[in-house]
């Protein structure tokens, strides 16, 4: 079989897959590809009159020889009775004369390699530029394969170099003698950067892998995050062995990393809750004397964070998530729409608002709900819809409309207006010989006593 050489094929394997990161079953496999498409430069440019189709050279391969140092060019055909393209088919009785037992429809695979001289220097050049973008998609798809299920993770990462604001760093996927990439590239923008950090070279950080990119495009495949709510859940979880246990549940967080103004800090509002009555699901996410926090605010880079209980009642989950705010009372002004009135005493009112709107705005977010924070002393509510005053004209047909209803009740208040009606009852109320008169009326409370002297 005729081979191409490739003197130091073995050791240009070896530099590639040290140089690019990447395993030398890799660096065999674009080497292939590249070749191949040199081949078929080559093929294009010996008639350049044939119309060759997207799929034409399917059925070629390239094999590569590291003892010998070199490679060949192989093709698949089909044994056909008469031949009609001869790059995919080969007849019947020219197979028979090599082996007798072939039959119509199988497949053969013969060595097609040119000459090194036919092979042509326009090949070599379009091979060495297939080869380099064959090695980005070979390092682009092993990332793809290794990182696409540690999204929304956190990762160890190193840093390396600054570019255009961003901190390009080295992670790794934490795959112990599994893994087939020591370190990728991974960027961290600026707006995923903490104000607090101190980005220096070889410094090292705990990020969240927020997404790791597809197809072709510029600068590391990765994009992680300082600045993720992901990067607190983790932080608590590794901290809190009742998280991890799921006696205490994480339900809602809410982070400003970044706040738009540089005069406020970042600052964290996290709600949690248990199923279990001995267990203080805030305690426990603080720890003893603090230490559990502590040590997320200290990866954090002193990040204030705010534990918060949650409710299943609105009221008291938005009373809570204006901690450390004291609250007088929740008005949930419309629920369809989710909103609320806040009451604050006046000396927490700047409390509960917090620098800049940031308190109200972590609560908001975390809650869901529209908070509307009012000072409890002059607060006043709505005045609730007075059902509307007939006018003079809307009485007068009212009054007109009853003219002719028989109502014995004013003929009744009538005959009682009249002093002969009212009748004088002795009641005994001094003694036996004594008398006093008492009148009744019509309304059902008694009319003072009547006292006459005798």
């Amino acid at each position: 079989m005729t081979l191409l050489p490739l003197p130091g094929l073995g050791g240009m394997i070896e530099e590639i897959s040290e140089r690019h990161k990447l395993p030398q079953s890799s660096v065999q496999e674009a080497l292939s590809e590249a070749l191949l498409k040199g081949y078929e430069r080559y093929r294009r440019s010996q008639d350049l009159d044939a119309q060759y189709t997207e799929d034409y050279f399917e059925n070629f391969d390239v094999e590569l020889d590291t003892d010998e140092e070199g490679f060949r060019v192989l093709s698949t055909k089909e044994i056909v009775e008469d031949v009609e393209n001869a790059d995919h088919q080969i007849s019947l009785r020219e197979v028979r004369e090599v082996a007798s037992e072939a039959q119509l429809g199988d497949h053969v695979v013969l060595d097609v390699t040119p000459e090194k001289s036919d092979f042509g220097r326009m090949a070599a050049i379009q091979t060495k530029q297939v080869l380099l973008q064959k090695l980005r998609d070979q390092q682009r798809k092993l990332i793809q394969e290794e990182f696409q299920d540690l999204e929304e993770t956190v990762l160890n990462a190193r840093v390396l170099r600054f570019e255009r604001q961003s901190a390009i760093m080295a992670v790794s996927s934490g795959y112990s003698g599994q893994s087939r990439l020591e370190e990728v590239e991974a960027e961290l923008p600026r707006r995923e950067q903490l104000p607090n950090d101190s980005y220096r070279p070889n410094a090292t950080f705990r990020v969240f892998l927020k997404k790791v990119r597809e197809g072709p495009h510029r600068g590391p495949q990765l994009l992680v995050s300082r600045a993720a709510a992901g990067l607190v859940v983790y932080l608590f979880e590794t901290e809190v062995p009742e998280i991890e246990d799921e006696v205490v549940r994480i339900v809602a967080v809410a982070r400003e990393a970044n706040p738009p103004s540089r005069h406020v800090g970042a600052r964290t509002k996290i709600a949690v809750d248990t199923l279990e009555r001995d267990v203080d699901p805030v305690g426990a996410c603080i720890g003893a004397r603090g230490s559990r926090i502590q040590a997320v605010v200290n990866e954090l880079r002193g990040e204030k964070i705010d534990v918060i209980r949650w409710s299943p009642d609105p009221a008291t989950y938005i009373a809570n998530a204006l901690s450390p705010a004291r609250v007088s009372e929740v008005l949930l002004a419309d629920s369809e729409e989710r909103q609320a009135i806040v009451l604050v005493p006046e000396n927490q009112l700047s409390l509960a608002i917090g620098k800049e709107g940031q308190n109200v705005r972590l609560a908001a977010h975390l809650t869901g709900w529209r908070i509307d924070i009012k000072d409890e002393a002059i607060y006043e509510p709505e005045p609730e819809p007075v059902a509307p005053i007939a006018t003079d004209s809307e009485f007068s047909e009212f009054s007109h409309s009853n003219d002719n209803d028989s109502d014995p009740l004013p003929d009744a208040i009538a005959e009682l207006d009249d002093e002969s009606d009212i009748e004088e009852i002795p009641v005994d109320l001094t003694s036996d010989d004594e008398e006093v008169p008492v009148a009744f009326s019509a309304d059902p409370q008694p009319i003072a006593p009547a006292l006459e002297e005798e």
